[in-house]
């Protein structure tokens, strides 16, 4: 239990420049049981659990993806599946992300 709160107090310290909902969802994310490659939770399985729209959880949860604190890791069919990322985490991220220069 102690490891789980100390990553949950940890992420929210890196987030305090976002809004309280994106600090919301990645405490929660920070809370799944994760394997390997991360939550096997459908996102609208976690916006009801979160008591949210399914809409605003898949907004916010998108917002969050643009701005690298989540990582979409498996997609099935048309369900995908997120993680918290390496920046979320406090880890430095071994993959370089390609900027489109137009």
């Amino acid at each position: 239990m102690s490891d789980t709160r100390d990553e949950v107090r940890a992420v929210v310290g890196r987030t305090k420049d976002l809004n309280p909902n994106q600090r919301l969802l990645l405490a929660f994310y920070a809370t799944l049981p994760v394997g390997k490659t991360g939550t096997q939770q459908t996102g609208q399985a976690l916006a009801e659990e979160m008591g949210w729209a399914p809409t605003v959880f898949s907004r916010i949860r998108k917002e969050l993806v643009e701005a690298g604190w989540l990582d979409e890791y498996d997609r099935f069919n048309n369900v995908r599946y997120f993680r918290l990322s390496d920046h979320a985490l406090g880890r430095r991220s071994k993959v370089v992300r390609l900027r489109h220069v137009g």
